[in-house]
Formats: structure tokens, C-alpha cells, sequence
């Protein structure tokens, strides 16, 4: 037997519940992990809630790292042993999980695998964010809400490391510190100021870029910060889905651009998969990107964790640990 968070049915964090469940077997292609930490992210609320649908009962958390326990038939990939971390695989609030092999990432021995379970979900969507969805540069400007959250602290270094010119939002001085820690060249306080006019008196024209992770309460006033034919970015909802957009609101806005883009189409091979998992852990080992884990709860914990993230109570990772 094993340990195991399980949702019942859609609910609020009190819908999850720490159970004794069978260890599962691996099939063909696929992979048991024994997981070490759990990365907790919004994403994890969003299927816990409903917002996102699965078929319960099951288990939440789509990142961690460990290491493989058993193979399955076909896997040629990894060997028992081997550290290993994932993101995408929903599961990963447990002691053990499945994961298809060609969705596993070596970690280096030299990475810690909290580390490593860290950075799989939220580096890699900054990575995508800074070199895909709008691949920044010295001459780019770009506005990032939740600065001190996880991806937002990663995002601003990745920004800076590419040459970027970075203004946050953030709501208390705690997490302007940690901002401006990571890089950020002018930390906004949108609890003190309206963002979007703090943002038209430092860049009159307007950024090229809003990267919006919290959804409902910013977007329409993102909307005011870009610069004609910029980009939205809208890659979260931590405040709750955006309401429909009438195409003439982009229009008005300045011919703008809108994505909402995830992760799966930005990791859509094992190549592309691999390629920003060695970014993300070789600027890692070599101190050019700082991970910074805010809290770890035990895994019967976890619905604090997720009322703590919900309430905006954290900064920087949540891992759940086993």
C-alpha cells in the first residue's frame, strides 16, 4: 500500500483527502516513480475544483521529481534508479505515480530533486513564455503580474538574462523585495496604485508584452499597459476565468495580439521537452537562475497548501514532500 491524496468529488480544499491506495503497476511505455517532492500549482486547484474536469475519484499534482522504481514493457528510456522529474502527468500527490516514459527528464546527479520537482511545471512555462511565446530580447519591454510567485520569479530572471527591461506586480513589500531580487528593473504595487497608470507614466507608449497569470481582476486593464500590435499573454487565472472578449476590445486596445497558450504545445516532443528542461537545469547548477521554494508541507498537508496558494499567501514554490 501506499499514501495517497485522493479527490472524491470537485470541492474545495477540504475535498482532498490523504488515503491508503494500492501501489500502482507500471504498463507498456510506462514508468513508476517513487516520488521525492510534489510541485503544487494553480493548475492543481483548477482540477480539484472542477474548473478543469477528471473523472474522480483521483489524484492531483501533475509535477514531481524522484526516482524510478520500476519499468514497465518498451522502456528503454530509463533505468531503475535513475532520478527523474515530470510535469504534465496528473498524479503526483502520492508516494508513487505513473508516468509515460517519453515525458520523463533526467535530473543530474549534482541537482537536488526538490530542486528539480521545483522547476519542471512553473521554469519551464517561464522558459516557454521568454523564448517562444514572445521570444524577448534586449530592445523588449514586458509587464509581469504575480512578480514574486513562482513563475514570476523565474520569468523575470529568464526575461533579464535575455536582456529585457521588466516591471512587476506584486501586493505587499515582501514580495517587492523578492521582485526586485530577481531582477526586476521597477516592482509596481498594485494594492497602492492602479497598475496600468503606473505603467503608462514609465513607458508611455506601452510594453510589448503582458505576461497575465492572474486572470479576472488584471486582464482588461493588461489590455491598457501594451503597446500598439503588442502581445497578451494570458497563461493563468489565479482570480478567476477572463470573461469573454469581444474582438473589438483588441481592436481599441491597439490591433493587439492575444494567446492563451499551456505547456503541452510548448513541450510537444521529448526533443523540445528535454531541450528547456537542460536549459532550465544547467543555468541552475551554474547559479544563473535562482529556484526559490517558499514552503513544503508533508503530503497530508496538502489542502493547506492549496488554501494558502488560493489566498495569496505564498511566495516563490509549494512542494509537497513524501
Amino acid at each position: 500500500m501506499m499514501r495517497a491524496v485522493r479527490v472524491s468529488e470537485p470541492g474545495g480544499p477540504e475535498a482532498m483527502r490523504l488515503e491508503n491506495v494500492e501501489v500502482p503497476e507500471p504498463g507498456h511505455g510506462e514508468v513508476r516513480v517513487r516520488v521525492v517532492a510534489a510541485g503544487v500549482n494553480f493548475v492543481d486547484v483548477y482540477f480539484r475544483s472542477g474548473l478543469y474536469p477528471a473523472s474522480p475519484p483521483f489524484t492531483p499534482g501533475m509535477e514531481a521529481a524522484g526516482l524510478v522504481d520500476a519499468i514497465g514493457p518498451g522502456v528503454t528510456e530509463v533505468a531503475e534508479g535513475d532520478q527523474v522529474a515530470y510535469s504534465g502527468t496528473l498524479g503526483a500527490y502520492a508516494e508513487y505515480t505513473i508516468v509515460p516514459a517519453p515525458e520523463l527528464v533526467a535530473v543530474p546527479s549534482d541537482l537536488e530533486l526538490e530542486t528539480a520537482a521545483a522547476i519542471m511545471l512553473q521554469g519551464m512555462t517561464a522558459h516557454y513564455l521568454a523564448t517562444s511565446t514572445y521570444a524577448l530580447g534586449p530592445d523588449d519591454t514586458a509587464l509581469v503580474h504575480a512578480g514574486a510567485g513562482g513563475v514570476g520569479l523565474l520569468l523575470t530572471q529568464i526575461a533579464k538574462r535575455r536582456g529585457a527591461t521588466v516591471y512587476t506586480t506584486v501586493s505587499t513589500d515582501e514580495k517587492a523585495a523578492l521582485s526586485t531580487g530577481a531582477g526586476a528593473d521597477h516592482v509596481i504595487r498594485y494594492t497602492e496604485v492602479d497598475f496600468a497608470e503606473r505603467v503608462a507614466e514609465l513607458m508611455p507608449g506601452g510594453v510589448d508584452v503582458v505576461y497575465d497569470s492572474v486572470g479576472r481582476d488584471t486582464f482588461d486593464r493588461s489590455l491598457d499597459c501594451i503597446r500598439p500590435r503588442g502581445l497578451a499573454v494570458l497563461y493563468g487565472q489565479s482570480s478567476g476565468p477572463v470573461d469573454p472578449v469581444d474582438p473589438q476590445r483588441l481592436n481599441a486596445a491597439g490591433s493587439l495580439y492575444l494567446t492563451r497558450p499551456k505547456l503541452a504545445n510548448y513541450t510537444a516532443n521529448p526533443h523540445e521537452l528535454a531541450s528547456r528542461a537542460t536549459d532550465l537545469f544547467d543555468w541552475v547548477r551554474d547559479g544563473d537562475l535562482a529556484v526559490r521554494i517558499g514552503e513544503t508541507h508533508p503530503l497530508e498537508e496538502a489542502a493547506t497548501a492549496h488554501r494558502r496558494l488560493e489566498g495569496r499567501e505564498t511566495t516563490g514554490k509549494v512542494l509537497l514532500t513524501t
